[in-house]
């Protein structure tokens, strides 16, 4: 499928979903016209059709917090769109990251948990707090790769010798400090997953 084949409705919009590109989460859905999509397409970043002011407009183009688009996606009708975007800023007026902010909120989808780990340890990073054993790990880039080997180990004894609780605490410790050495590195988690995207299509 083409743009040429989206399903506008008789309005001339289509809807359009809004997907932290790195991260997977839903950012916010708006409405597109045949010129926002192209001028989109054209830009590369979101512009979308303002339904109460009847007029386009470019995401971010007063708060700054645009949408970088990495691809669009169509639903099997052509009939609503996925936007794969990097957020820069928050995707909500109301500054939240997302605009689906209310509800029920508790506890996280999983697929939300290592998201919020990375924005708090790169939080962690930017701010280092006292106390925080975040900021003594990545204080001490030696002690983070001991860290990481020291919890793998425990976690393949786990797996020998402790019952599946203690696998998966042993686990969440391996991912922690992982995530806390990418992160002294410069990197994310998405880094090995694009590594292990490249690996699956070879």
């Amino acid at each position: 499928m083409d743009d040429a084949e989206i399903a506008f409705d008789e309005r001339g919009l289509v809807p359009c979903v809004m997907q932290d590109w790195r991260t997977g989460e839903v950012l916010t859905l708006a409405y597109l016209n045949a010129d926002a999509l192209r001028l989109t397409r054209e830009t590369g970043e979101m512009h979308f059709y303002s339904r109460s002011r009847q007029e386009l407009w470019h995401k971010g183009a007063t708060s700054g917090n645009t949408m970088a688009v990495k691809a669009i996606r169509y639903d099997c009708d052509g009939d609503t769109l996925l936007a794969l975007v990097e957020p820069r800023g928050p995707a909500c007026h109301t500054g939240e990251r997302t605009c689906f902010h209310g509800g029920e909120l508790d506890p996280a989808a999983p697929y939300e948990v290592l998201p919020a780990l990375e924005r708090t340890i790169a939080a962690r990073a930017r701010e280092r707090p006292d106390g925080s054993y975040t900021v003594t790990l990545l204080a001490d880039p030696k002690r983070i790769g001991e860290k990481v080997q020291e919890e793998a180990e425990e976690v393949a004894r786990a797996a020998r010798e402790e019952s599946d609780e203690r696998v998966a605490e042993e686990a969440a410790d391996v991912i922690y400090h992982l995530t806390v050495l990418l992160r002294s590195r410069e990197l994310t988690l998405a880094d090995p997953e694009r590594v292990l995207d490249d690996r699956r299509r070879q």
